[in-house]
């Protein structure tokens, strides 16, 4: 679906951005109002992860998924790239929920570009999961 790997290349841009902004604060360009904070987001104590700053873990994911969200992948007759694309969409999702908790309950502001990286995931996600049904009824 071409959907799907354009809303990765999105997801790869605002990681990408936010990374910057990560290691260069003064590039950021964000809306500092009320909930919204952006900075003490991406500089916060909880924008590491085992030292490696959170926005390197949505490079990653959006590259990988990416690759299984290339055409070819989702005509592969393979079931484990299907199945791998679930997991890692899952995980990501996963990841999206631990960060919204964090930045609502421990950092308390609110990142709109990493707001837009989570919607990204959410959309993929869904993608992802609407389509399994099909993707396993052509396995039978």
């Amino acid at each position: 679906m071409i959907l799907s790997l354009a809303l990765c290349t999105i997801g790869l841009g605002l990681s990408g951005y936010t990374l910057d902004v990560h290691f260069q604060p003064q590039s950021l360009v964000c809306v500092n109002a009320g909930p919204f904070d952006c900075r003490a987001v991406l500089t916060s104590a909880q924008s590491s992860i085992f030292g490696i700053p959170v926005p390197f873990f949505g490079i990653a994911f959006f590259l990988g998924l990416g690759v299984l969200c290339l055409p070819f992948a989702w005509r592969s007759a393979e079931m484990w790239v299907h199945w791998t694309r679930l997991a890692v969409t899952v995980t990501g999702i996963g990841m999206v929920m631990y960060l919204i908790v964090t930045e609502l309950f421990t950092v308390k502001e609110i990142c709109l570009w990493c707001t837009g990286v989570h919607v990204v995931t959410f959309l993929l996600f869904a993608i992802v999961v609407t389509s399994m049904p099909a993707l396993l009824a052509q396995e039978d």
